[in-house]
């Protein structure tokens, strides 16, 4: 006897093909806007951090700063210092340093380009944000060149006219 086969349903869900989760947004949680005042990004790579669990909650509160922070590679290793995070409000016993040296956490191969890169003259590397994407605090970890003072003023003129040119069309909308 031969059975015959009947054909089955689609499947609930998602077309083939695409994500079934949509990607999660990133929260900012400190951002180092000075440095793109002061440096010329040249490359960005995302780093992880190693932390402690009350720098976690005191960063999630906020109480973290960026500013005239750096990384350098040592021995293989990137450390990021000068980042402030300021003790958590709700802590026991367990504290932690300000600011103390915090390991960052790329790939050999990032690591080996970072090496490589960092040793020109006039570049460094310099956290421009700080972030929680799934769950995890990250770093946007910049290779920069420092601007020089005439770079800086045309870049106090752009935003400048920026304002000026946003300020105008608003005015002109606004008439109607």
């Amino acid at each position: 006897m031969a059975t015959t086969r009947t054909p089955s349903k689609p499947r609930p869900g998602p077309p083939r093909g695409t994500d079934p989760k949509p990607a999660a947004p990133q929260r900012l949680l400190a951002d180092n806007r000075k440095a793109g005042f002061d440096y010329e990004y040249l490359d960005q790579w995302e780093a992880g951090v190693v932390l402690m669990g009350t720098e976690v909650k005191a960063i999630r509160e906020g109480r973290v700063n960026l500013r005239d922070s750096y990384a350098r590679v040592e021995k293989s290793e990137v450390w990021v210092y000068n980042i402030h995070i300021s003790p958590y409000s709700h802590r026991g016993y367990a504290e932690h340093e300000a600011l103390r040296k915090r390991k960052l956490l790329l790939n050999r191969s990032e690591i080996r380009k970072l090496i490589g890169r960092t040793v020109e003259k006039g570049l460094t590397l310099v956290p421009t944000r700080m972030y929680l994407k799934s769950g995890r605090v990250k770093i946007n970890l910049a290779l920069a060149r420092g601007k020089k003072a005439y770079d800086k003023r045309e870049t106090i003129k752009k935003r400048e006219t920026d304002r000026e040119t946003r300020a105008a069309v608003k005015s002109r909308v606004d008439r109607r």
